[in-house]
């Protein structure tokens, strides 16, 4: 017999449910055709790779040295930690040692190496809503629970609710800036206020719970607006990232994590860190991208195409009669479900399908009542998606009620 808790999870609603639309998608254009299926389900980059990667890409491919397709220490090629200590530096603004910095496979195996690495059983890590799906998985592969609070109407972070939720089992606290689903930035003030109750917590308590800071799309941003830096501000913080959507490599799987150096247990983490990647069965990052990374990480890429198109599905709301907050980043819209539907959004969502639209529903991020839009697609599908979704908003009235 399989684990009776995970075949629980698979047979539960709302479990892989961006994954299964993705997959029913692709049945939809091949019956109707891709022109008339308006896919926002998943969050697949679709600009290509800048030319830098490319370019490294070949360069890797021609490289014929012994053992260069051999194993290498857990944490990864010196040469790849180094690199992704000085993109650190440049992002936070402060020294960082290659030894702070273990590569993984994707953010989310990095993600999930942090939380082997702090929690023991039945600790718990604050996460506010909305939220990627999948932390619900990582943090329970790990024995952990997760504590959803909630967030200001802009869904910004609320310090108090943080607060009101600390406990003497609380091992960390997982933000995730641009915000996926919501698309939202957090504010110098807001992560201010973070720290500051978490100092007082680990004053009164003595633990002092990590901030785990999961970055994959800070360097797409809109009007100017910047991914606060954290190290400064908090001894005991983690950055998790890949290079899935910033340089549109998602199949590739390559992320790392980086302990802020002025952490006191840098040494006990980093070393728990490279001996997870090994019990977690991945044992290193793929050397192959290690070595394209190391190569190309600061290449330079354009994502005003992803603006132009976050601009163009905003006037389609805004024309179709549906609520949402304007994203500062990323490639999303969370989207308030039409009231007449009374919060029930995977209820929406199934409707939304009969007019070939799919997008995925707000209870699979913590945040019923809405659905996600993913317009990292073409422009083509943004645009003739119009005239469905102001039918799927007027028909809904119609029938529902």
């Amino acid at each position: 017999m399989i684990s009776q808790k995970l075949k629980e999870t698979v047979e539960s609603p709302s479990s892989g449910v961006i994954r299964k639309m993705f997959e029913e998608g692709a049945a939809l254009k091949a019956k109707f055709g891709a022109d008339k299926v308006f896919d926002f389900s998943i969050g697949n980059p679709d600009l290509d790779p800048p030319q830098k990667v490319l370019d490294a890409i070949k360069e890797v491919t021609a490289e014929e040295s012994h053992l260069c397709h051999g194993y290498m220490p857990n944490a990864g090629y010196p040469e790849t930690r180094k690199a992704m200590a000085l993109k650190t530096e440049k992002e936070q603004g402060v020294p960082v040692n290659f030894e702070n910095v273990v590569m993984a496979v994707g953010a989310a195996g990095a993600l999930n190496v942090v939380m082997k690495t702090l929690l023991n059983q039945d600790d718990e890590v604050i996460v506010p809503c909305p939220y990627f799906a999948e932390y619900d998985h990582y943090i329970k592969n790990h024995g952990g629970n997760i504590i959803r609070v909630g967030t200001k109407p802009d869904f910004g972070l609320d310090a108090k609710v943080i607060k009101d939720s600390l406990s003497e089992k609380t091992a960390a606290v997982l933000i995730n800036s641009p915000n996926n689903p919501s698309g939202r930035i957090y504010t110098e003030e807001e992560i201010d206020s973070v720290v500051k109750v978490l100092n007082e917590h680990g004053e009164k308590t003595g633990r002092y719970p990590y901030l785990i800071c999961d970055e994959p799309y800070r360097a797409i941003t809109y009007n100017n607006k910047k991914v606060v830096p954290v190290f400064p501000k908090y001894e005991n913080c983690v950055i998790v990232t890949s290079f899935a959507k910033n340089l549109s490599l998602p199949g590739e799987r390559i992320g790392y994590l980086c302990l802020n150096p002025a952490c006191k247990e840098s040494k006990d983490f980093i070393a728990a860190a490279i001996f997870a990647t090994r019990t977690l069965g991945y044992v290193n990052a793929p050397a192959f991208f290690q070595k394209v990374i190391a190569k190309s990480w600061d290449a330079e890429c354009d994502y005003s195409l992803y603006e132009k198109r976050r601009n163009e599905i905003c006037q389609i709301m805004d024309e179709t009669g549906y609520e949402y907050v304007v994203p500062e980043g990323a490639f999303y819209l969370f989207v308030k479900v039409p009231e007449k539907w009374g919060n029930d959004d995977m209820a929406f969502v199934n409707h939304l399908k009969t007019f070939n639209i799919l997008c995925a529903p707000g209870c699979s991020f913590g945040g019923k009542g809405y659905f996600r839009i993913s317009y990292c697609v073409s422009e083509q599908t943004i645009l003739n998606s119009k005239e469905a979704f102001k039918q799927a908003n007027k028909w809904g009235e119609i029938w529902k009620f």
